[in-house]
């Protein structure tokens, strides 16, 4: 475990994997302040691209969130999935739709946080292409806003939304050293290579979802096994059952933009629990 500096040099990020539905929603309802208090969280970013109904985002399901203590959030290609967000979406300060989405669509390709402690957090959402659609090249979407942003933000968080992991692998790489953390979202299945990538930047290929893991990603089992099973297409809901998190601590210096440490956990009831009752001083 590599110690840092000085405490008040160190920004502590919660990062959270896709929020499914209503039982995602209570999750975070439920936990993110005792975590914040717990951990001394400084920004909580949640990917929010199913929180509606397992599909989308709405304003209600924008604003509940942050009253539940997420300062930013993410999205991905369901984005755009319920009726309205033409509405609100660019007027939402505090969520970003993907970098390389095509430039005349709504919302905002990043947002800058600044701290209490006068440090700014810069939040942004490339989408990939393998398995996905053909949106413009993320690697190249990225390298033009790096330089747009340049001396902009202490601290910049990167929440690559792509099917494959190689594709995810290797945005890693190519931002290693120009940005302090790279996570995954999309498939929902939390991965167990959390590392440090050239000792700087924070890495995790997928952080999982946030909501009923007693399904096949999120939904209820038995429509998409039937849908396997003779290829014919029904509609999903939301499952409900064996509830959890799965998320990430990543300590990071605010003078450098080095990420220090990095800690994944698939938070069940008791995990949770454990982390709440274990405040540091």
């Amino acid at each position: 475990m590599q110690q840092f500096m000085q405490m008040e040099e160190t920004i502590r990020v919660l990062a959270i994997g896709d929020v499914i539905g209503r039982p995602g929603r209570q999750l975070v309802k439920q936990w993110v302040q005792p975590l914040r208090e717990a951990r001394h969280i400084d920004l909580v970013v949640a990917n929010v691209e199913n929180a509606a109904g397992g599909f989308g985002v709405t304003r209600d399901a924008y604003d509940e969130i942050l009253r539940a203590g997420v300062d930013c959030m993410t999205s991905g290609n369901h984005i755009y999935d319920k009726r309205g967000f033409e509405t609100w979406l660019d007027d939402a300060e505090h969520i970003v739709r993907p970098l390389n989405f095509p430039g005349n669509t709504p919302g905002r390709t990043s947002v800058i946080e600044t701290l209490s402690s006068g440090f700014r957090v810069a939040v942004v959402n490339p989408i990939g292409r393998v398995f996905m659609k053909n949106y413009d090249c993320p690697f190249r979407a990225m390298d033009a806003w790096l330089e747009d942003i340049a001396g902009e933000a202490d601290i910049i968080l990167v929440d690559m939304h792509a099917e494959a992991s190689s594709e995810k692998m290797a945005m890693g790489w190519f931002l290693s050293g120009r940005v302090s953390v790279v996570w995954g979202t999309h498939t929902h299945v939390p991965t167990a290579d959390a590392r440090l990538l050239d000792n700087r930047t924070g890495y995790i290929t997928d952080l999982g979802m946030t909501g009923p893991y007693d399904s096949v990603i999120g939904m209820k089992r038995e429509p998409v096994i039937e849908g396997f099973l003779d290829m014919m297409r029904r509609p999903f809901d939301v499952a409900k059952n064996d509830p959890r998190m799965g998320l990430c601590f990543f300590d990071i210096d605010a003078k450098s933009g080095r990420c220090l440490k990095i800690e994944s956990v698939l938070g069940t009831a008791e995990v949770l629990e454990s982390i709440c009752n274990g405040r540091e001083d």
